[in-house]
């Protein structure tokens, strides 16, 4: 969709406000183009001793009354235009954030989150000026434009309009050399801004990183080159937008030094009078705004294309993850896989529309089968890169595998929505995020709604009660962004016990007890144990590097690139003999060294 488009689109569903914004400039320009016509009425009456005091006064007051409206009538079309153009800009920030609440993995991992930033902030701004000021100076400045041609050809005398009017298609000319370069200004500074805070906000998330590294003279220098060119490229989008004056200048200039010359002759001759003169003097100098609006609509118009090109293909990327189910609730049932195959790079290719690479990678899924009952528990084992994680993430539907099916419940995954399939699934990843609120509020994000007793069983559940009750305000004390006031085995619990409090059927958990002793691993685990015999329709899926996570699971699968090698019970496993037995022994004599 083109600038247009979208503006013109905005300006029918919101003409009331447009409309009357219009009516009122109408009567600016009215007021506007009788100033000079009465003033010139009061110079010819005054020249000609025809204006006695009483009249003087009252044509004064005309005047002035003139003025006070004009200065009404802009600040009502402005705050009317303006609540207008600001729902423009908020419904552009509503699609924006629609879209990418929905987008995958995939689509992030070719974004950056301060290009993203500025694109909803600096960028819908521009497109948002586009709609407001800039049409509405467009129409004003047309609107005066053509009100004053017409006094001053129609009402004065037409020579003085013909000869005024020679410099324009000059500076017409002008105008557009400069539009040609406005555009692309404004992109490179739009561009340039978005590097820079997207390094900002690198930067401020990884403080504690550059610190530990002593990167901080480093990344200073790197944001003072950020800041260098960001200012470089909006001064010269200024130096661009600053040459519109001096052609108007100059345009103007030249209209008045042969409007006097010719009018002067035209005085001398008595076919004009002084006041007719003065009257048209005054209405070339209403010829100023018509000029400045012009090559200020140019500017804001080359400006919302340059944020409407950075913004359109980001509003119309597909979906990482297609949203075409229509079953609304999963039922009770088991979750199948069978023969799963996902390669990274080939589906999220095809997916975004881009070619499929030649070079794709090896498959992190090959030809996966795995059944869980509900009530169940699936233990995920292997080593690094194995492809735990990946299976985890086809089970979300934050990847779509290129072969084999997934059911739930009798049904394909793909055949539910996505909001009712991650209703129904309880995830907690490797890298646990918690949101800058406080304890409680992160442990009751799926259940707002959730009794302060729900919140402290959840986090009974999860080992970290005890924890909680340490920290200055208990479950009220502020965790910071990010979680940064608590620690990695922390930050996991309280992911925990979100997870717990929203009791879905299918839990998962990725990794989740990497950061906490065996100890609070084996507490967390028996309450799991707990819960799932409360709630025997429960089931869970364990990924863990230790293998003492997942003793107690129904059943144990062992991926190895992206295969299974081994599945079965703990003690099935150990009688194999295989990659499950050797990585079992060496984590028992790793704990009992440890334990010395």
């Amino acid at each position: 969709m083109s600038l247009s488009r979208l503006i013109g689109g905005f300006v029918r569903r919101h003409w009331q406000s447009y409309a009357s914004s219009a009516v009122m400039l109408v009567g600016v320009a009215i007021c506007t183009v009788l100033i000079p016509r009465k003033v010139g009425a009061l110079v010819d009456a005054l020249a000609n001793n025809r204006l006695g005091e009483q009249d003087l006064l009252l044509g004064i007051a005309q005047v002035l009354g003139l003025g006070v409206a004009i200065y009404v009538l802009r600040v009502c079309w402005r705050i009317r235009l303006y609540s207008a153009a600001y729902q423009l800009g908020v419904e552009l920030r509503t699609r924006l954030y629609a879209r990418l609440a929905a987008q995958g993995p995939a689509f992030y991992q070719r974004q950056r989150t301060g290009d993203l930033m500025a694109l909803a902030t600096n960028d819908i701004d521009a497109i948002e000026m586009a709609a407001g000021e800039a049409l509405l100076a467009a129409f004003d400045g047309t609107l005066t434009l053509v009100m004053v041609l017409g006094i001053m050809t129609l009402g004065v005398d037409w020579r003085l309009a013909l000869v005024a009017l020679l410099p324009f298609p000059l500076m017409g000319l002008a105008f557009w050399y400069i539009s040609t370069h406005i555009q692309k200004a404004e992109g490179d500074a739009l561009k340039g801004f978005s590097k820079l805070n997207d390094h900002v906000q690198e930067s401020l998330s990884g403080v504690r990183t550059l610190r530990a590294l002593g990167l901080e003279a480093r990344s200073s220098t790197q944001f003072g080159v950020l800041t260098a060119n960001a200012a470089e490229a909006s001064l010269t989008a200024q130096k661009w937008e600053a040459a519109y004056e001096p052609a108007v200048g100059l345009a103007l200039t030249a209209a008045t030094g042969l409007t006097l010359g010719l009018g002067g002759y035209l005085v001398w001759q008595n076919e004009l009078t002084v006041g007719a003169l003065t009257s048209f003097t005054m209405y070339l100098g209403q010829l100023i705004w018509p000029m400045f609006a012009a090559g200020w609509v140019v500017t804001l118009i080359e400006r919302g294309r340059a944020g409407m090109a950075r913004l359109q293909p980001l509003l119309e990327a597909p979906l990482s993850v297609e949203d075409a189910g229509t079953i609304d609730q999963v039922g009770q049932g088991p979750l199948v896989l069978e023969g799963v195959t996902f390669t990274y790079g080939v589906n999220g290719a095809r997916q975004d529309g881009a070619a499929a690479d030649d070079t794709a990678q090896a498959p992190a899924l090959s030809g996966v089968s795995v059944t869980l009952e509900p009530g169940q528990t699936l233990g995920l084992v292997g080593p690094t890169g194995s492809g735990k994680s990946t299976l985890l993430r086809v089970l979300l539907r934050q990847a779509t595998p290129q072969q084999g099916q997934v059911r739930w419940a009798g049904q394909p995954l793909d055949a539910y929505r996505l909001s009712a399939l991650r209703s129904a699934t309880s995830w907690v990843p490797q890298e646990s995020f918690l949101f800058s609120s406080t304890i409680a509020e992160n442990i009751a994000l799926a259940r707002p709604d959730a009794t302060r007793a729900e919140i402290e069983d959840a986090a009974r559940m999860a080992a970290i009660h005890d924890d909680i009750l340490r920290f200055p305000y208990g479950y009220d004390t502020p965790v910071g962004e990010k979680g940064i006031t608590l620690s990695g085995g922390q930050r996991q619990r309280v992911a925990i016990a979100r997870a717990l409090l929203a009791d879905n059927p299918l839990l998962l958990l990725d990794d989740a007890l990497s950061a906490v002793d065996t100890g609070t691993e084996t507490r967390i685990l028996e309450h799991l144990a707990e819960l799932r015999r409360a709630r025997p329709e429960r089931a869970a899926i364990i990924a863990s590097h230790r293998l003492s996570a997942v003793v107690g699971a129904d059943h144990i699968v062992v991926l190895r690139a992206g295969r299974v090698i081994e599945a079965g019970t703990h003690d099935e496993l150990l009688l194999l003999d295989g990659w499950y037995a050797s990585q079992w022994r060496y984590q028992q004599l790793e704990a009992s060294l440890d334990a010395t």
